[in-house]
């Protein structure tokens, strides 16, 4: 069993967001940040199970510290996978019991899996028992109208008996009937106060808020009030030179030594080399840097060239001089 990492593992992370947390953007994140953890999107048991596994797996060696997270509740197959995300370098292996989709409750994980805690507990001691990377659980507070503390203070104990030490806490219940998932992220209320109760309640486990987090001051406030992490999510991603102040903010480390402009061109020469060795159009890989110039004259000029789609033919370097000629005409 490998040594368990420092707590300031988990300190700031970017959350496991669908189609958008793929490869691509966990590389142009880690241009920015070299401390913050990076997850995965969501990998069924199933994708990895009967489908493409270096498709749904391969990563750049630059992402480290990145975990992967699953989504299944077999413990068999989640154990297979586990085997395998720690086969392929990962960091951490991440359970998913927090996603409210139709599609995910289908297959009887996500965030109705918070209803058979004895059920997660046998997963994650399945993937506890065959690798030596930390196995972390990713849950919301609640399910449905239910706002019972004990819940969520049930389901945390049975987990932790079972070898989870870090608990990734969406702090909103999970309407599973009736919401979309986009709905799920933002009528629910969030309740951060239960997240801190489950701190005090249990100190010796890590816990890692996340939820409607959006400047350096919030993260500031939860980590000084005694948790362990801030997990930011859409924030992160639409407003993502946010990402640049955290090493500084937060790990006590020199500040951001690039500028946008350099944080671009880094990721326009990983287009190209995308480009050359896997035929990867740039285009799905600038979609993730279309909020880095928010807020700056020009953005939406330059956020036209980057987005348009017939530029696909072109050398990402030629979009990228085109993008600043708008930019130049818009100052």
């Amino acid at each position: 069993m490998n040594e368990f990492p420092p707590a300031d593992r988990w300190r700031l992370s970017v959350a496991p967001m669908m189609d958008w947390t793929d490869r691509h953007c966990r590389f142009f994140h880690r241009l920015m940040t070299r401390r913050t953890l990076l997850y995965t999107e969501m990998v069924t048991t199933g994708a990895l199970l009967h489908g493409d596994v270096p498709r749904h797996l391969d990563f750049d060696e630059t992402e480290h510290p990145v975990a992967l997270q699953l989504g299944g509740s077999e413990p068999a197959d989640l154990a297979h996978c586990a085997r395998l995300g720690q086969q392929w370098g990962y960091d951490e292996i991440n359970l998913n019991c927090g996603c409210p989709s139709e599609r995910v409750q289908r297959g009887a994980f996500g965030a109705c899996l918070m209803s058979e805690p004895q059920l997660v507990a046998d997963c994650v001691k399945a993937m506890v028992d065959v690798v030596g990377i930390p196995v972390t659980v990713k849950h919301r507070i609640g399910i449905d109208q239910d706002d019972r503390y004990e819940f969520v203070r049930d389901f945390v104990g049975t987990v932790a008996e079972a070898g989870c030490r870090v608990f990734v806490v969406h702090a909103r219940n999970a309407w599973l009937k009736g919401l979309s998932p986009k709905e799920n992220r933002e009528i629910p209320p969030l309740r951060y106060e239960t997240v801190h109760r489950l701190k005090r309640d249990f100190p010796g486990l890590l816990f890692v808020i996340n939820g409607g987090l959006a400047t350096n001051a919030q993260v500031q406030e939860h980590l000084q009030r005694g948790l362990d992490g801030v997990m930011a999510g859409r924030e992160a991603y639409h407003n993502p030179w946010w990402l640049a102040s955290w090493d500084e903010a937060f790990y006590g480390e020199a500040a951001f030594a690039g500028s946008r402009e350099s944080v671009e061109a880094a990721l326009v020469d990983y287009m190209a080399a995308e480009k050359r060795e896997r035929g990867t159009s740039w285009y799905s890989v600038a979609r993730h840097m279309l909020g880095l110039r928010n807020g700056l004259p020009g953005a939406r000029r330059w956020r036209q060239v980057w987005s348009d789609h017939r530029l696909k033919t072109l050398d990402p370097h030629e979009v990228m001089a085109r993008a600043h000629r708008q930019v130049a005409l818009a100052a």
